[in-house]
């Protein structure tokens, strides 16, 4: 629009009322009309620089991320290839997992760190990692080569009554005990497990088959159903995990191989910073040494106690002490006579067996992935008295019986390498002093010490596959000695806890 010249006057005319109508100055007001003018005249450059800083950002920002993906990418393929010259299986990234008591400790460090080593564990306690909708399912898969230079049918450990499942096993090409385990969390209060365990003859049988507490305060869990007992060091621990192929002679010759119970377990975990555990247990009592009475008390007691520690940053240690007592009635066995004739018998007494178990292992730095060790040993010292029947289809003759004895075993292994362990193992028995009473003229004891000597070399391609090479010496039965060669494989497959310290 073209401005007239008496327009322009009008304008100022207006300008300057409305200066002085306010006390300003004609000076002042210019200063500000310029100062508009430059403002509306710079905003559009600031506005394109705002815009180009922010375009700016954007692109450092995603070069940033490019770098950040380069660098990862480049250190996962430097990891992959560290681990494939160590002899490792590559490693992935861990989903996120909920954490559980003891079910599993360390192999190598404390009791909260399992060895890659060490093969896949059974569900004993609360599992590692488990969705409540989904349970952990695990299928281990064991079978054995034996040579045997004695035959293993009828075997007896000299001086010792027999019970559960003890021997060498058969000769040549077994399939062993195959595992199937379901372990999963039940809600906020309960953990549930069951395995069911297979052996060469195709048999079944339930190992465990238990709830436990997950939620009671103060460190305190319960346990009930069918489990092995905490007695020990090895009772708990389930076959696949043992660093021998068979367990130790102690083991068969006062537990039957190995001890579980139906009926209650109560533990607890002091507040104390160095471990100490308690227990006890009360149960039906089916399973050697005690026996199935058919009656509503209690058929087995047992109580124990333990504790360890870290000792600098390199070692750890457990120990422990355990009680079991049971009143069998009419434990059936079949031994030799004097007569060397095989004749049913049967016990009826009180057993009190007492166990006192040391664990100490060592990793350099508690980094057990490339060496490490365990040193492991346990005690046993059993009295049994009561009545025993000789020849209980025959002559059924009754008197009295008292026996008291001991033995233990000791055992080191050392994984020298990534994936390679070598192990020895001692084993001693003492018959001690046995009393048949009234039937001493048909039962005669024997002055005779079981024992036994195994060296194994053992191979863990990865956490989930073992294959073992064992030699043994057994001089378990008087006047026979048995060289014995066992290679076995272990196979797991599927979702499992930790081990147990």
């Amino acid at each position: 629009m073209i401005k007239t010249k008496t327009g322009k006057a009008a304008h100022e005319r207006a300008l300057r009322l409305f200066a002085m109508e306010h006390g300003m100055k004609k000076k002042k007001l210019s200063t500000l009309l310029v100062g508009m003018l430059l403002l509306l005249w710079l905003a559009p450059s600031a506005w394109a620089a705002d815009s180009t800083d922010l375009q700016e950002i954007r692109r450092q920002i995603e070069e940033m991320k490019k770098d950040y993906e380069s660098r990862i990418h480049e250190l996962e393929a430097r990891l992959q290839k560290a681990e494939e010259a160590a002899g490792q299986t590559p490693t992935s990234t861990p989903a996120p997992t909920s954490t559980a008591s003891n079910g599993n400790t360390a192999d190598n460090k404390n009791t909260n760190t399992a060895s890659a080593a060490e093969v896949v564990p059974v569900a004993a306690g609360a599992p590692a990692s488990t969705n409540a909708f989904n349970p952990d399912i695990s299928l281990i898969l064991s079978g054995t080569y034996a040579h045997l230079s004695q035959n293993p049918n009828g075997y007896q450990i000299t001086g010792f009554m027999p019970g559960g499942d003890i021997g060498t096993g058969p000769r040549s090409f077994n399939l062993g005990e195959s595992e199937l385990g379901i372990s999963a969390n039940i809600d906020p209060w309960f953990y549930g497990a069951f395995n069911l365990s297979f052996d060469s003859e195709n048999n079944a049988s339930i190992e465990e088959a238990f709830l436990q507490t997950t939620a009671l305060p103060a460190g305190v869990k319960i346990k009930a159903g069918r489990f092995y007992s905490g007695v020990g060091y090895l009772n708990e621990q389930h076959s696949h995990t043992w660093d021998f192929v068979d367990s130790p002679l102690v083991y068969q010759a006062f537990l039957g191989s190995q001890f579980h119970n139906d009926g209650a377990q109560l533990k607890w975990l002091l507040p104390t910073d160095q471990f100490i555990e308690l227990g006890m247990e009360a149960g039906l009592g089916n399973s050697f040494p005690a026996t199935d009475n058919n009656s509503n008390g209690v058929g087995v007691f047992t109580a124990f106690a333990h504790t360890g520690g870290d000792v600098g940053d390199s070692n750890s240690w457990r120990a422990g002490v355990s009680y079991l007592h049971a009143d069998p009635q009419n434990r059936t066995y079949e031994a030799a006579n004097v007569a060397n004739s095989m004749v049913d018998n049967a016990f009826s007494g009180a057993s009190d067996l007492f166990i006192g178990d040391f664990v100490w292992k060592w990793a350099p730095n508690g980094n057990g992935e490339r060496t490490n060790f365990k040193l492991q040993g346990e005690y046993f010292y059993r009295r049994e008295a009561g009545d025993l029947a000789y020849d209980t289809s025959g002559l059924d003759h009754t008197g009295n019986y008292l026996s008291r004895q001991s033995g233990w075993y000791l055992q080191g292994v050392y994984q020298f390498m990534p994936a390679w362990r070598v192990g020895l193992r001692y084993d001693q028995l003492y018959g001690g002093t046995v009393h048949y009473g009234d039937n001493q003229a048909y039962l005669a004891p024997t002055n005779y010490d079981p024992h036994r000597a195994t060296l194994m070399f053992d191979w863990s391609p990865s956490e989930f596959s073992r294959i073992r090479l064992q030699f043994a010496q057994d001089r378990s039965r008087q006047n026979l000695t048995d060289y014995q060669v066992y290679l076995q494989y272990q196979m797991s497959l599927g979702a499992h806890g930790a081990h147990i310290f």
